[in-house]
C-alpha cells in the first residue's frame, strides 16, 4: 500500500501503521498482526453483546456523574450502531488471540471511541471513557453470558418449541398407525407411530427444559469485578446499575455475580450450558438416525417412510435419493459434541484470577447454539413435516412379525412360543397361521390375543 493508505497510531508500546480508513486503533492492529491464525472472527452475537455492555457502561456512568453528557451520548450512539451490526467490518481480530479476549475488548473500545469522537466532535479515549470502570477480565466473561443468553432466548428455544410442535402435529396425523417395534435393530413388539414420535417429542421437551434451567447461572455476570475480582476503578454502584440497564436493553434478567473471583476465573456456567447443548445434540442424532433407518431402502431397507425428495442422491446412480437432512443434522450434532469438548478443556484453564481461553469458549458456544437452532428448524420443516408412511410395507412387516407370539406367553408358555416364532420365521408365514396349527386356541381367541393395536395399549400410554 502507498503511504497515504496508512495513518500512524500510538499506544504504550510505541507507534505503528494502521489502515487509513480503519476505525480501530493501535491495539487492534497489533492483534491483527500478532494473530494471523485462522481467519475466524468473533461471532456477530458476541460483538453485539460487547457493544451493548459498552452502551450500558456509558449510560451508568452518565447517571453516576462520572461521564459528561456529550461524551456519554456519543458513546451510546456509537455502541448501539455497533450492536446493530453497522460496523462489523471493523472487528478483524482472530478468535485465537490473547486468552482474556483483551484484543476484542480493545477492538470494541477503539472503534466505539473513534465513532463517538466523530459524532460528538470531542475527544473520546478508548480506555478512559469507553472502557471506564471496566476490564477485559470482566467484560469478556459478561459478553459470553449475554450473547449465549440472547442466542438461547431468541433462537434456540423458539426453534426447539417449533420442532416439538411439528412432531406433535405429525402424531395427530399418523399416530394411530401400528408398526413393528425394534430393539437391537431387530423386530420386537408393535408400537404406534404416535408412541414412537412421542419419544422424540419428549427428548426435545427435556432438552429445552435443561437449557432453560442452565440460564440461571448465565444470568449472573462478571461486570463490576474489573481486573481480578476486587472491582478496582469501578464505582461502588456501577455493577448493579449497569446490570439493570443491560437487562432492559437485552430483555434479560441479569444481576452482578455474588462472587467476582468465581465469575472471572471460571467459565462453569458456559461449560454447563455447553453440556446441555451436547445432550440436545445427542437427542437430535437419535431422531435423525431413526428417520434414516425408517426411510432406508426403499426396496432392500426398512422402507417404512419416505422422506421428502430434496435433491439427487448420487453423481453416478440415477434415481437415487438420500436422507440428506437427517445426515446434515447428524453432522451438526457431531460438531456440537466436538465444540463441547473444546469448551470443557477451555473451562479448565482458569488460572488463579482469570480464565485464559475465553474467546474460544465464546466462539464454540455460540456456534453450537446457532447450529442447533438451525438444525432443529430444518429437521422439522424438511424431514419430519413432510415424510409419508408406506402403510402397505408397514402392515406386511407387522403381519409377518413372529415376535407377536410374545402375546401368547401367558397362555402357552415361553418355550412353545419360541418354537412357533422360529417356525413362522423359517416358513415366512404369518404368526396367526402357525399358532393356529400349533396350539388349540380358536381363531377368535388368536385374533384377540394377537391384535397388534391392542398390544400397543398393554403397557404405558402415548
Amino acid at each position: 500500500m502507498a503511504n497515504d493508505d496508512f495513518r500512524i497510531e500510538r499506544d504504550s508500546l510505541g507507534e505503528l501503521k494502521v489502515p487509513a480508513r480503519a476505525r480501530w486503533g493501535a491495539q487492534t492492529q497489533r492483534a491483527v498482526e500478532n494473530f494471523p491464525l485462522s481467519g475466524l472472527r468473533m461471532p456477530r452475537e458476541f460483538i453485539r453483546a460487547l457493544a451493548l455492555i459498552k452502551w450500558a457502561a456509558a449510560t451508568t456512568h452518565l447517571e453516576l456523574g462520572a461521564l459528561d453528557a456529550r461524551r456519554a451520548a456519543a458513546i451510546q450512539k456509537a455502541a448501539l450502531e455497533v450492536a446493530d451490526g453497522r460496523h462489523d467490518d471493523e472487528f478483524p481480530v482472530d478468535v485465537f488471540q490473547t486468552g482474556s479476549g483483551t484484543s476484542s475488548n480493545m477492538n470494541a473500545n477503539e472503534v466505539i471511541a473513534n465513532l463517538a469522537a466523530e459524532y460528538g466532535g470531542i475527544d473520546v479515549h478508548p480506555n478512559d471513557h469507553v472502557n471506564m470502570g471496566q476490564s477485559s477480565n470482566d467484560v469478556i466473561p459478561t459478553a459470553i453470558h449475554v450473547s449465549a443468553l440472547l442466542g438461547v432466548e431468541q433462537r434456540l428455544l423458539p426453534a426447539l418449541a417449533y420442532l416439538a410442535a411439528v412432531i406433535s402435529r405429525r402424531i395427530g396425523e399418523i399416530g394411530d398407525i401400528v408398526k413393528t417395534g425394534r430393539t437391537h435393530l431387530m423386530d420386537a413388539m408393535p408400537v404406534t407411530f404416535g408412541q414412537e414420535l412421542s419419544g422424540w417429542r419428549a427428548q426435545i421437551d427435556h432438552g429445552s427444559a435443561r437449557i432453560m434451567e442452565s440460564r440461571t447461572r448465565l444470568q449472573t455476570i462478571a461486570l463490576g469485578g474489573t481486573a481480578v475480582g476486587t472491582g478496582v476503578n469501578a464505582h461502588p454502584r456501577f455493577a448493579a446499575r449497569a446490570a439493570r440497564y443491560l437487562s432492559v436493553k437485552c430483555g434479560l434478567e441479569l444481576r452482578p455475580s455474588a462472587n467476582y473471583f468465581e465469575a472471572l476465573s471460571s467459565q462453569d456456567a458456559a461449560v454447563e450450558l455447553s453440556g446441555q447443548l451436547r445432550t440436545l445434540a445427542v437427542s437430535l442424532t437419535k431422531i435423525a438416525n431413526d428417520l434414516r433407518w425408517m426411510n432406508s431402502g426403499p426396496l432392500a431397507g426398512l422402507g417404512e417412510i419416505s422422506l421428502p425428495a430434496l435433491q439427487p442422491g448420487s453423481s453416478i446412480m440415477p434415481g437415487k435419493v438420500n436422507p440428506v437432512i437427517p445426515e446434515a443434522v447428524a453432522m451438526i450434532a457431531a460438531q456440537v459434541i466436538g465444540n463441547d469438548a473444546t469448551i470443557a478443556l477451555a473451562g479448565q484453564s482458569g488460572n488463579f484470577q482469570l480464565n485464559v481461553m475465553l474467546p474460544v469458549i465464546a466462539y464454540n458456544l455460540l456456534q453450537s447454539i446457532d447450529l442447533l437452532a438451525n438444525g432443529a428448524r430444518v429437521l422439522a420443516d424438511s424431514a419430519i413435516a413432510g415424510f409419508t408412511v408406506n402403510t402397505a410395507r408397514v402392515a406386511e412387516a407387522l403381519d409377518h412379525n413372529p415376535i407377536l407370539v410374545t402375546a401368547l406367553n401367558a397362555v402357552i408358555g415361553y418355550d412353545a412360543g419360541a418354537r412357533i416364532a422360529k417356525l413362522a420365521y423359517a416358513q415366512g408365514r404369518p404368526i396367526r397361521e402357525v399358532a393356529a396349527e400349533q396350539t388349540g386356541l380358536s381363531p377368535a381367541e388368536l385374533d384377540r390375543l394377537l391384535d397388534p393395536r391392542a398390544l400397543t395399549r398393554s403397557g404405558g400410554t402415548e
